[in-house]
């Protein structure tokens, strides 16, 4: 059956997944992560440790997982975060698909989580397949507009090239910028240019933020500054 979906929104049951009486339990499971993280033990097994004890569901899981790390990768992560008032002149690197499908689940209405290391994720996913939403082109503009905002240098976009779909929204980001053509580039393995790349990497993924030479929270700064209230739950403890 084709994905007729039109917006990058919540599931049906996060309202309750997600309610407030549930944060506490939540909060109280990314700490214990963490640490479990912290002491070496393994991520599958330490999840699933927490998620019993606190009787989560997957969705709840998936948001304790995106929203923790060790104290060893807490303080490379911090160590190597350039602040987004020094992207003046600066060159900017875009892991294209992480940034803009958060600000499209934020812009829908989707829960957005702050994780320990301050990013802004969502529980989207995308499995191999990009589909445009509405929240497409004003999520596009809004990237636009905090870049202009920032006073930034050149911006070279990643795109995910397996990705189907990844060469109509090449295009949808070319025709969305005025002011200046941004590079847009379709590539087998971002991940591993993004670690490699002396630009700064705007992104949320872990992954990547572990590896990469320094890097901006350019998904927070978009969604504070440009989103009316966000669905905004902050994990940290």
């Amino acid at each position: 059956m084709p994905d007729k979906r039109k917006h990058r929104g919540p599931h049906p049951q996060d309202s309750n997944l997600f309610c407030t009486e549930n944060i506490g339990d939540l909060r109280c499971a990314a700490a214990d992560y963490s640490l479990l993280l912290t002491k070496g033990y393994p991520e599958n097994a330490s999840l699933k440790l927490v998620g019993d004890k606190f009787a989560l569901t997957e969705r709840q899981r998936l948001a304790v997982m995106r929203s923790s790390c060790s104290d060893a990768h807490l303080a490379n992560r911090l160590e190597r975060r350039i602040d987004t008032v020094e992207l003046t002149n600066k060159d900017i690197l875009i892991d294209g698909y992480n940034i803009l499908i958060t600000i499209e689940a934020a812009l829908s209405g989707a829960f957005i989580f702050i994780g320990r290391d301050g990013c802004m994720r969502d529980l989207a996913g995308m499995h191999g397949t990009y589909r445009k939403v509405n929240e497409t082109i004003p999520a596009i503009e809004l990237i636009n507009k905090a870049l202009g905002e920032l006073k930034t240098n050149s911006v070279h976009w990643l795109l995910d090239k397996p990705v189907s779909n990844s060469g109509k929204l090449k295009k949808i980001i070319e025709s969305q910028t005025t002011d200046s053509q941004p590079e847009v580039t379709l590539i087998n393995n971002p991940d591993d240019a993004l670690v490699k790349s002396e630009k700064i990497i705007a992104t949320s993924d872990s992954i990547v933020l572990d590896k990469a030479k320094s890097w901006a929270n350019l998904t927070k700064f978009v969604i504070e500054k440009f989103i009316d209230n966000p669905s905004i739950i902050d994990l940290r403890s």
